[in-house]
């Protein structure tokens, strides 16, 4: 029987007084193990490993007590039954212990394990967190010999950025002292293989906006999915540090998106406080919102309307319903989603429109207005155009001078449709007139040169069908805005259709209509 120990040095073997010493593991099990085994002569100046059931030395070898050089690999394995200490990391501190050390994730994995294991004398460690499951794992794993300094890495499913580490103790504690992010560990290995995560909890929500479902869950775990309609599976994001931890709409207009704990810290109006959002990720179709044609008897509007049911034959029409916010909220009422793209009877929507965008509900409820193109002057902006309506917001208004404006509202730079208000004179002046009340004031009120240069143009350039009509109606709005000094509450008159009807025969003795 040869001398044996469990911590091979030079000293170990100065001090042997056999012809060999056996270097064993404490991991390692050795009730079958032959340990009267003796290499033949011609092997007998060979240092003889035995592999474990994963690397090629389990840490059992015979060196010669004369020292050695070559290394013999060809023996049998040497099974490890049982493991290094565990670190066990918890994101929710209700779960239960189950390492050897436990303690709570703090913000990210580097600070968290280096502020344990700076207090434990342990010189290899398993770390693994209480997002994954472990019961088909096996912790008898252990790296190469060459290996050993670096930090290991299981992947989370298809996430190589896991939760689950194999450490070297010492030298990771002396590689991160001055270590920023974990991704800067100077010998990463990521292993090939896979532990699951658990699932993420599931957050139904039934509002326009995700913002509140995510101001009122508690969320018990680092992720969860927020959904306005059916769930989606997301994918496996890392969480070594705040910027991996991303917002990821998993659906268009977020009606399923995924959402870190960590966003309530920053969250105020909109998901967008948090500064860590991922629009990479491939994003599965939403319902489509509904569409409402608005008429009311405009001689453009049969063909406008056949237009846009060849392009959108889910379009509903409402027609007939006296008083723009009356026609608002009836077509608003006829919407089955909680959007509806609202195309009015002047409207020639281009077939390049596919009525497919979708709200962002990581932001407050809000109207879409997208471009319009004015066929008499060529300017290209939000007037007498398509505009998505949040059906709520719409019930809601008390309208001042322009009903979309009276409600929050964001611009689409795209270029919908055509405004054929210029195919009947009266419409054509009535348009012009209210457009420019509503340019003039937001022009007195300190818009920028873009809206200046939309109110001269509207009052000096128009050429094609009813263009003097159009410049008649600017140049009249502009006058009526002077001689009321521009009172809101005159202005406000401009929403009446019988109003307007009398103020232009009072003003040019004729009847248009």
């Amino acid at each position: 029987m040869f001398d044996n120990c469990y911590s091979y040095n030079k000293d170990s073997l100065a001090q042997c007084k056999t012809r060999y010493l056996w270097v064993l593991d404490k991991h390692c099990d050795y009730s079958d193990f032959d340990f009267a085994w003796e290499p033949a002569p011609w092997e007998a100046e060979q240092i003889h490993i035995w592999p474990s059931q994963h690397q090629e030395n389990s840490g059992t070898m015979l060196f010669p007590k004369a020292g050695a050089k070559i290394r013999n690999y060809n023996h049998s394995v040497v099974q490890r039954k049982t493991s290094v200490p565990r670190l066990h990391i918890k994101h929710n501190p209700h779960n239960p212990d189950k390492g050897d050390i436990n303690t709570r994730y703090i913000s990210d994995y580097l600070g968290t394990m280096r502020r344990v294991l700076a207090k434990q004398k342990w010189e290899y460690c398993w770390v693994t967190t209480d997002i994954c499951n472990y019961d088909y794992f096996d912790f008898t794993w252990h790296p190469s010999e060459y290996q050993n300094d670096m930090l290991h890495v299981f992947s989370s499913r298809k996430q190589k950025f896991g939760d689950t580490f194999y450490v070297h103790v010492p030298s990771f504690l002396r590689k991160t002292k001055d270590l920023k992010i974990l991704e800067w560990f100077e010998t990463l290995h990521f292993i090939d293989a896979q532990v699951p995560r658990f699932g993420v909890d599931y957050v139904p929500y039934e509002t326009d906006s995700v913002v509140d479902a995510v101001w009122t869950h508690e969320f018990k775990n680092p992720l969860a999915v927020f959904s306005r309609y059916e769930h989606v599976v997301p994918p496996t994001i890392s969480l070594w540090q705040e910027q991996t931890k991303t917002v990821v709409p998993l659906r268009k207009g977020a009606t399923s998106v995924l959402i870190p704990r960590e966003v309530k810290n920053s969250l105020k109006t909109q998901i967008y406080d948090y500064p860590y959002i991922d629009k990479t990720q491939v994003q599965k179709e939403s319902e489509p919102q509904d569409v409402v044609f608005i008429s009311n008897g405009e001689p453009m509007a049969e063909e406008n309307w056949q237009l846009l049911r060849s392009i959108c034959p889910r379009a509903k029409r409402s027609d007939g319903v006296d008083g723009r916010e009356a026609a608002y909220k009836t077509a608003a009422s006829l919407s089955d989603t909680d959007w509806f793209f609202a195309v009015f009877a002047k409207t020639e929507v281009l077939p390049v429109f596919k009525f497919d965008f979708q709200p962002d509900r990581l932001q407050a409820p809000k109207h879409y207005i997208f471009h319009s193109r004015n066929p008499l002057n060529g300017l290209e902006y939000g007037a007498m155009n398509i505009n998505l309506y949040n059906v709520q917001l719409v019930l809601d208004t008390k309208p001042g001078l322009d009903f979309t404006l009276s409600q929050l509202h964001t611009v689409v730079p795209e270029v919908a449709s055509i405004s054929r208000f210029n195919t009947d004179p009266w419409i054509t002046w009535r348009s012009a007139f209210r457009e420019v009340l509503k340019l003039k004031l937001e022009v007195d009120q300190g818009a920028g040169f873009e809206l200046q240069h939309r109110l001269r143009v509207w009052c000096e350039r128009a050429e094609g069908e009813n263009a003097d009509y159009c410049l008649q109606g600017a140049n009249d709005a502009l006058a009526y805005y002077n001689s009321v000094k521009g009172d809101y509450e005159m202005l406000k008159l401009s929403f009446d259709w019988p109003w307007l009807q009398q103020f232009y025969l009072d003003k040019h003795g004729v009847q248009l209509w």
